[in-house]
């Protein structure tokens, strides 16, 4: 025993040597990476930053804004991962438009591969990507958009209605809308994709993989037994089998000659078509290839509308001149008391609400962040290279702000006939990203927070329950406001409208 702490105790100077030399070289090469950008001169040993953006995201974007402000750029330093922030909208156009090997790798997150997996949408280039993207184009024509909307307002109805019966039910405290707009979405989501293909007993588990999924995803990555992100990524699997089960009695019902009833019903109705005439099956369409990219689908909706929806509520409480604007447009357009769905063609109708929509999304962009991996060094300007390595985040946040008349106030009209500002301002408009993995879905998106507005104001009366810092952005992992956007709730239709799909 004294031999051995006597090995030891001759052995830690060394030991320690090469620990600081170690911390050393990780120092050096951080600060040669760094060079002259913005960003902090000294980080920790491998954590770096990462403390602060667990405990403090919201601070730490900001702080990484402020710091890009001179040049449109900083850097950061995150568990062993060097990062660069990208505040100015041409350099993240830039980015966007050079997915692609030799420059970077979309990811979603910056742990993404391990989380999704190594087959998935957000991860292909070139002609694959196009033409799956032309495969999936066909789930967002009219008539699909006009199949989907009619299901987006069985569900807001059903939800909305136990919404106000929680809110009766304890009418002197508020309710917090963010877990349960979260479960309007699932369902929503659920419903449209792939509807009748699951089962009750699915939607629930379905329900708590998504929500072991979600927890994970602003953990650290530590892939052992009991941790959060190990749990999400095994969830992510089930869902994934869940969601392949799904295609598989799709192709059956649909070779069979059904109508289409959810999303992947028009793309089985495609991929059918396809094969009869070319007598081949598309690229990247087996089962468990499509059922991964339906989770694509469902991770790019969900948490991103739930964000839109909280944000909604919460500007339309304090701008009541826009919310009197959006009650009046759609009491001309829609009657509760007509107990018909709101068409795509009233839809159309409704110019202001869907400015409102689009300014919700403007100003408080869901996805603030769009996460790249540099696969090569990129030259970003003329006097820096993005390090071959680096995780690369362009700010959809950030260029919302830019551009834009008063870009700072919640104003509607910007995107009216008139001021036509989503047409001069359009770089600047990046909520749903841009170049080749541009979102596909927006248009969908959209009609979702579309008819949520319409149909929430004019069936619900609601009051802001505020507080100080209530409206502070809160990541979870998309934003919404800190207290999870608590109100009041009560009814406003002398009657909820009685609504069918038939």
């Amino acid at each position: 025993m004294n031999s051995f702490v006597s090995f030891l105790s001759l052995l830690t100077p060394f030991l320690v040597t090469l620990l600081v030399l170690i911390l050393l070289v990780e120092q050096i090469s951080y600060l040669r990476k760094k060079r002259n950008v913005p960003g902090p001169n000294m980080v920790l040993p491998f954590l770096g930053n990462a403390i602060t953006l667990v405990r403090k995201p919201t601070r730490f974007w900001e702080l990484q804004a402020e710091l890009a402000a001179s040049v449109g750029f900083s850097v950061n330093y995150v568990i062993g991962r060097f990062i660069v922030f990208v505040r100015n909208t041409e350099l993240s156009h830039l980015i966007f438009a050079n997915v692609r090997p030799d420059a970077f790798l979309l990811v979603g997150h910056p742990f993404g591969k391990k989380l999704f997996g190594e087959h998935n949408l957000i991860y292909m280039f070139g002609q694959d990507h196009k033409d799956l993207r032309r495969h999936i184009a066909p789930n967002f024509t009219p008539r699909a958009l006009s199949t989907y909307t009619a299901l987006q307002q069985i569900i807001i109805l059903k939800h909305l209605k136990s919404w106000e019966l929680l809110s009766s039910e304890s009418q002197a405290e508020p309710i917090s809308l963010r877990l349960l707009v979260r479960e309007l979405n699932l369902e929503t989501s659920q419903t449209v994709f792939v509807g009748r293909y699951l089962s009750l007993e699915a939607r629930q588990k379905f329900r708590e993989d998504y929500n072991l999924f979600n927890m994970g995803l602003m953990k650290l990555p530590c892939d052992l037994p009991g941790f959060a992100f190990r749990n999400a990524r095994l969830a992510v699997e089930r869902l994934i089998k869940t969601l392949t089960d799904c295609v598989a009695q799709s192709k059956k019902r649909t070779s069979e000659g059904d109508e289409p009833s959810c999303l992947i019903d028009f793309w089985m109705q495609e991929n059918i078509r396809e094969i009869a005439e070319s007598k081949t099956a598309p690229p990247h369409s087996t089962d468990e290839e499509i059922g991964t990219y339906l989770f694509d689908f469902l991770f790019a909706a969900q948490d991103a509308s739930t964000s839109s929806l909280l944000w909604a509520v919460s500007l339309l409480d304090s701008h009541p001149d826009v919310l009197w604007k959006v009650r009046e447009e759609v009491s001309r357009i829609w009657s509760p008391e007509s107990d018909a769905l709101i068409s795509a063609e009233q839809l159309k109708e409704m110019k202001y609400t869907q400015a409102v929509a689009r300014e919700v999304v403007r100003y408080r962009a869901p996805a603030t962040l769009v996460t790249h991996i540099a696969m090569e060094d990129f030259p970003l300007t003329e006097s820096y290279t993005i390090p071959k390595g680096s995780i690369v985040f362009p700010s959809v946040y950030e260029s919302s702000f830019q551009g834009f008349t008063d870009a700072d106030r919640f104003e509607p009209e910007r995107f009216s006939e008139e001021k036509q500002e989503d047409l001069t301002c359009k770089r600047n408009y990046l909520a749903f990203g841009a170049g080749p993995h541009q979102c596909v879905g927006q248009r969908y998106a959209l009609n979702h927070l579309v008819l949520f507005i319409a149909m929430f104001v004019t069936l619900l009366d609601f009051k802001r329950h505020r507080t100080d810092g209530c409206d502070e952005i809160m990541y979870c992992p998309t934003i919404c406001p800190r207290d999870g956007c608590k109100v009041f709730l009560s009814r406003r239709c002398p009657r909820y409208p009685a609504l069918s799909v038939n």
